[in-house]
C-alpha cells in the first residue's frame, strides 16, 4: 500500500501518518527503487491502534508508552487512569451545567459582571442597588475576577468573606457609605483630608477573614499595582491606608 491507501484504509489523513512517522510512533518503511514507500499489514495494524488510543483520549506521549510494550502490559493501567480522568471531567461538566442552570433560573438574571458562582450571585443580588456607585461596580468586577482566578479553597473563603461583609442591612449600608466617600475622591489629591475618612470607612467594612495577610501584601505585586493604577490617585491612597489599618488591627 502507498501512504494514501494506508490512510484511507485506517481512516486517517496522510498528514497524520507523516506526523506519526515524525514522532516515531509509526515505523517508516524503506523506499523502493521507484522512490515510493510501500506499507504492509503491520503498519496498518499499528496505525489503527494509534487511532483507537487517541480516540479514547490518550495523548501521543501516552500512546508511545503503550506501543512501546508490545505485550500491552501497561495498557490496562493507562486505560484505567483515562477512565478515572473522564469520570472527573464528567463530574466537573455536571457541576458547570448545574451552575449555569442556577444562573439562568435566577430571578435577578445573570449579574452584569458575568457568570459567577450561585453564592456570589446571591450576594450581588442583595447589593444590586449599590452598583449605581462607580466604585461599587469596580469592586464587584474585582471580586468576580478573584473568584475566577483563585484556587477552589481560596475562592470559597473569598465568597464566604464577601457574604459576611455584606450579609446584613447594616453592613450593606456601611458599604454604601464607604463607596460614596470613595466616589467623592475622584479628582481629589492624595493629601485631601477626606482620604483618611474614606480609609477608615473602607477598613470598617472588611471582615478579618477577607484579608488575613493584609500586613504581608507586597506593594510591588503586579496585580495590586494594576488595581491602584485603575483608581484615581486619592482613591488609591484611601485603599492603601485602609490596608494599613487592617494590618495594624491584625497584629
Amino acid at each position: 500500500m502507498r501512504i494514501g491507501e494506508l490512510a484511507a484504509v485506517v481512516g486517517v489523513t496522510t498528514r497524520a501518518v507523516r506526523h506519526y512517522h515524525h514522532l516515531g510512533l509509526l515505523p517508516e518503511p524503506e523506499r523502493r527503487a521507484n522512490g515510493y514507500r510501500r506499507y504492509g499489514l503491520r503498519h496498518a495494524v499499528v496505525l489503527a491502534r494509534i487511532r483507537r488510543l487517541t480516540e479514547l483520549g490518550l495523548g501521543l506521549a501516552e500512546v508511545r508508552d503503550v506501543l512501546a510494550d508490545d505485550a500491552g502490559k501497561d495498557l490496562v493501567e493507562v486505560l484505567t487512569e483515562l477512565d478515572e480522568d473522564l469520570a472527573r471531567q464528567e463530574a466537573a461538566l455536571r457541576e458547570r451545567r448545574a451552575w449555569l442552570r442556577a444562573l439562568l433560573d435566577a430571578e435577578d438574571g445573570v449579574p452584569a459582571e458575568g457568570p459567577v458562582s450561585p453564592e456570589l450571585a446571591a450576594v450581588f443580588a442583595g447589593t444590586a442597588h449599590l452598583s449605581d456607585s462607580p466604585m461599587a461596580a469596580k469592586d464587584r468586577e474585582i471580586i468576580a475576577f478573584l473568584e475566577t482566578a483563585m484556587p477552589a479553597g481560596d475562592r470559597e473563603r473569598l465568597v464566604a468573606s464577601v457574604g459576611e461583609a455584606l450579609g446584613s442591612p447594616g453592613a450593606v449600608a456601611r458599604a454604601g457609605e464607604a463607596y460614596a466617600l470613595l466616589d467623592a475622591l475622584v479628582g481629589a489629591e492624595p493629601g485631601d483630608p477626606r482620604v483618611a475618612e474614606a480609609a477608615v470607612a473602607l477598613a470598617g467594612c472588611v471582615p478579618p477573614e477577607m484579608f488575613p495577610g493584609a500586613g504581608q501584601l507586597d506593594p510591588e505585586d503586579g496585580f495590586l499595582r494594576a488595581f491602584y493604577d485603575d483608581l484615581a490617585p486619592a482613591q488609591a491612597e484611601a485603599v492603601r491606608r485602609a490596608l494599613r489599618i487592617l494590618a495594624e488591627e491584625r497584629r
